[in-house]
């Protein structure tokens, strides 16, 4: 039964067959119409207009629906921006508190590591004109400068600045002892007994 087929009333009984001109399309938004309107408010309204008026008031409540529709999903849209921009700020200000937190219980998990400086200095090759004081300089300052803390680190460096003779006797006691340069101090003294 069609929601235009009202059997209380005696002056109108609209069916799917008297509006045949009608597309299913219209028919159905006839049927939201008298869900919205009222039954015989559509009814009337059917009656009073000719063919083409209510393909032309039809199409128009079709698009009044489609309009609505549209302002329902442009308001949810700007409302799930809004709630994620919302999110995107708590986010943000929870990051703000746990960095606060961090630099105040002593500083960030992962600290950055200081900049430093590359100083080059001259290969030391154990020869006369070489002279191991200015050499042990620019080695400590070079040290100082790449803040090289770890001991075998620092030895490690002063060896790849080792050239010809020098070179040679290093890396043949350190063929004898792994072990023969324990730190820059043993390296150093090494070298001045030489």
């Amino acid at each position: 039964m069609n929601m235009l087929d009202d059997e209380d009333d005696q002056s109108f009984h609209a069916t799917r067959d008297g509006y045949s001109h009608l597309s299913d399309v219209e028919w159905d938004a006839v049927e939201r119409m008298g869900s919205t309107m009222g039954i015989h408010a559509v009814s009337v309204m059917l009656e009073a207009l000719n063919r083409d008026a209510q393909h032309a008031t039809i199409a128009k409540f079709i698009q009044n629906e489609l309009d609505a529709e549209r302002e329902k999903v442009a308001l949810l849209h700007q409302l799930g921006s809004q709630q994620a921009e919302l999110l995107r700020e708590q986010g943000a200000q929870h990051f703000e508190l746990l960095r606060q937190q961090q630099a105040a219980a002593g500083g960030s998990m992962h600290s950055r590591r200081p900049e430093t400086l590359k100083i080059d200095i001259s290969k030391y090759r154990g020869v006369e004109e070489d002279s191991l004081l200015r050499w042990f300089v620019e080695l400590d300052e070079a040290i100082r400068a790449r803040r090289i803390d770890d001991g075998e680190m620092q030895v490690a460096f002063a060896q790849s600045n080792l050239a010809g003779r020098a070179k040679t006797w290093a890396l043949g006691l350190k063929l004898h002892d792994p072990y023969a340069f324990g730190s820059l101090e043993v390296f150093t003294a090494a070298q001045t007994n030489v």
